[in-house]
């Protein structure tokens, strides 16, 4: 059981956050430095109250540069999956690497902090180094500066570089707050980090949402802007380093008093160089692998290390919750690229969907504080902190099993996959009477195709190579004529029929192997009139086609109704309409004939539509955040509730490095077991319930203590060690 105190530890825990805040917690929740540090002037007062000014400058500053991460890294993948037409599993495992870059970082930082810099130097600093970061991926964003090596490396210096700011700053900017308190003035620092965790959450809420928006809504050199995009976070970085700066005269600044982490490592390190030091027989043992340093370190720290220790075990297993909650910013981002997202009143982009995690997280805090675990203490059910990260990892593994659901449905409307010597097929007749199509040495399109008929499925051509000319025979009103074409493997065709010169005659052309990319919408036009053409679908798209049903290209447009078209002809310019252009779609449109002042055209979908809604993503988004509030937040209060009040940075050590390695380990799946999105989604449902279940036999085995029952046990058995040694050598003197 744990005891009151730890309860109240816990208690404090749940009221202030989600992951990201309990990082920032983690030394900030230590009491101010003591000793013989020179007098600090006291900062001027907030409205008379006991609260500094110099937290207004903290609190901007923390909101500001939450905003510039998150907004960032709401875009990300797109931007490697659109911008450098990167694949999904490369785009996924460079942005899990970037993000376990950003939870190793904090080592560095609160090292920097605490043995050399203090934490205003370093804050100061690596803001600046966050901040070109921020400016050089910015501009590698700009489609004309040179070309994709440069754009790939000026990304990837700018990744490595706001990786090493934020991940720096982490564990220093919220200690700095709590700082400037006195320390008589505990309930106002309780207070001030409530307001800093929802600078936080608020930060994280509107990036998330605006960001994508700047994205995808606005335009520049002629495509998404990614540059604007980069360079809005990039702004408010600046801004947050600028305000930090201004109110540097009213803060308390602390020296350095040294790194505990440094300390403990040594220890560590210097325990296992004495035990493989001394392995022979003849040494007598000792009770414990740490004791090995007592040689050189004191029996508190030893102590201190061993409670500890018992808590970092625990931690083996947390980094698999990590690897499903993260990938809200990569697969489920992709995923959410494949659905339908018109919500009537406002059509989300796909990377918008990540702001419902900050929010629910607001809403989810207060509703298990104040009823689903006062509801379930009602019940008698003991429900222990144990339990409740237990029950968050299982909360987690059904988000992703229902995202694999999910998956299976959106890849109903996918084009079949093509393997070698393998192609597809249909029939498009736009002559006035039904064709019959045969193609040589095949048994396809049984019935004649009917006139402008809504073409069927592809149908599978299977060939002898990588390529094969195929005979083409097509018989209409008593007419029969011959086609040679030659066929590759692994591609789609159309087979275009049409009356030329009171006869049949043919195309063989390209279509799509897969839906388009981002949700956006495909379409080509073939011309069938007798002179060639000039289209304007929107202000940007110009389209030349020759006469006698000559194809375009694709364009690719995001989701709307196109009725405001225009085609330009040798006899005028006449109005396009081609209506709805849906999410995920690929469309040929025929253009038959002229009357009226319009255009009159035929609409054929290629690949259908993505008919999954976007709204089928909440439920994994609840089940996820719920999840992370059981597991997170009450992981870490019970991890402190368990380890002395020294060792508390070491835990968040601990702690950041199972984001990290959770990371890792969706970057190693992406690379080294590529499957299909389905069967990923499954794995890691499988991997999180087994480990849940590792995790929940640990945990059984596990006895909570009080930190301060062991110091006080610890040092009774020192006592009582130095009275049997005076004891043994004053009977040695007597004898």
């Amino acid at each position: 059981m744990v005891g009151d105190k730890a309860r109240g530890e816990m208690n404090a825990f749940q009221r202030n956050g989600s992951k990201e805040t309990l990082f920032a917690f983690i030394s900030a929740g230590d009491d101010p430095p003591k000793g013989d540090f020179p007098v600090q002037k006291k900062s001027p007062k907030l409205c008379g109250s006991n609260y500094p000014l110099s937290i207004a400058f903290i609190v901007v500053n923390e909101f500001c540069e939450r905003f510039s991460y998150y907004g960032m890294k709401a875009v990300l993948t797109l931007y490697f999956l659109s911008f450098f037409h990167w694949d999904e599993n490369l785009s996924t495992a460079v942005y899990h690497a970037f993000s376990a870059l950003c939870y190793f970082t904090p080592v560095i930082g609160a090292i920097m902090a605490d043995s050399w810099l203090g934490k205003y130097k370093t804050i100061i600093y690596l803001s600046i180094v966050y901040v070109v970061g921020h400016l050089v991926k910015s501009v590698g964003a700009i489609p004309s500066l040179g070309n994709q090596a440069v754009h790939v490396i000026l990304s990837m210096v700018g990744l490595f570089l706001i990786a090493l700011g934020t991940g720096g700053i982490k564990p220093c900017v919220s200690a700095f707050g709590g700082d400037q308190f006195e320390e008589e003035h505990t309930a106002e620092r309780s207070k001030f980090f409530s307001i800093f965790y929802l600078s936080i959450n608020a930060g994280s809420l509107i990036s998330t949402f605006v960001t994508p928006i700047l994205r995808g809504d606005v335009k520049c050199f002629g495509e998404d802007c990614y540059a604007l995009a980069f360079g809005v976070p990039a702004a408010l970085m600046v801004l947050a380093l600028v305000v930090f700066i201004a109110g540097s005269g009213l803060y308390r600044k602390t020296p350095p008093q040294g790194n505990v982490l440094l300390e403990v490592c040594k220890c560590i390190g210097f325990a296992i160089k004495n035990r493989m030091k001394n392995r022979s027989r003849q040494i007598p043992k000792r009770d414990h692998w740490l004791d090995w340093a007592s040689e050189k370190y004191s029996k508190q720290l030893i102590g201190e290390i061993k409670m500890v220790t018992r808590v970092l075990f625990l931690f083996i297993p947390l980094p698999m919750f990590w690897a499903l909650f993260d990938q809200q910013g990569s697969r489920w981002t992709l995923q959410a690229t494949k659905m339908n997202a018109d919500f009537g009143i406002y059509v989300l982009e796909p990377d918008q969907m990540q702001f419902l995690n900050p929010l629910l997280i607001l809403v989810f805090i207060p509703v298990f504080d104040l009823g689903l675990y006062p509801l379930i203490n009602m019940c008698k059910f003991n429900f222990t902190p144990i339990r409740k990260m237990a029950t968050g990892m299982i909360l987690a593994g059904l988000a992703f099993g229902l995202a694999a659901v999910i998956e299976v449905k959106i890849n109903e409307t996918d084009m079949p996959q093509l393997v070698p010597e393998e192609s597809l097929i249909r029939v498009l007749n736009l002559a006035k009477n039904p064709v019959q199509v045969t193609i040589q040495d095949r048994d396809l399109f049984q019935q004649p195709v009917e006139a402008f008929q809504n073409p069927a499925e592809y149908s599978k051509l299977i060939l002898n190579g990588e390529q094969q000319s195929l005979h083409f025979t097509l018989q209409h009103q008593g007419l029969s004529l011959a086609f040679n074409y030659t066929v590759k493997e692994k591609s789609v065709y159309s087979l275009i029929v049409f009356e030329a010169e009171e006869s049949l005659s043919s195309h063989l052309i390209t279509d799509l192997e897969a839906k388009p990319e981002n949700g956006l919408a495909a379409v080509r036009f073939i011309n069938g009139l007798s002179q060639d053409v000039n289209l304007t679908i929107d202000s940007e798209q110009f389209i030349a086609i020759q006469k006698n049903y000559s194809a375009s290209e694709y364009s690719l447009l995001k989701r709307d109704k196109y009725n405001n078209g225009k085609c330009i002809t040798e006899t005028g310019e006449f109005t396009l309409e081609l209506g709805l252009l849906d999410f995920g779609a690929s469309y040929t449109v025929v253009i038959t004939n002229v009357s009226g002042g319009a255009v009159k055209t035929w609409k054929s979908e290629d690949i259908k539509a993505n008919n999954v809604h976007m709204a089928w993503q909440l439920p994994q988004y609840i089940l996820i955040s719920a999840g992370e509030v059981m597991f997170s937040i009450t992981g870490l209060a019970f991890s402190y509730s368990q380890s002395p009040a020294s060792m508390k940075s070491v835990l968040q050590a601990g702690w950041l490095l199972t984001v990290a390695v959770g990371n890792t380990l969706v970057l190693v799946v992406a690379q080294a077991a590529p499957m299909a999105q389905w069967a990923e989604f499954v794995l890691f449902t499988v991997l999180l319930f087994a480990v849940c279940i590792i995790f929940s036999i640990m945990g059984y085995f596990y006895v909570s203590v009080d930190p301060a029952d062991l110091e006080e046990k610890e040092e009774k058995r020192e006592t009582s060690s130095r009275g049997n040694m005076i004891s043994l050598v004053t009977q040695k003197t007597k004898l």
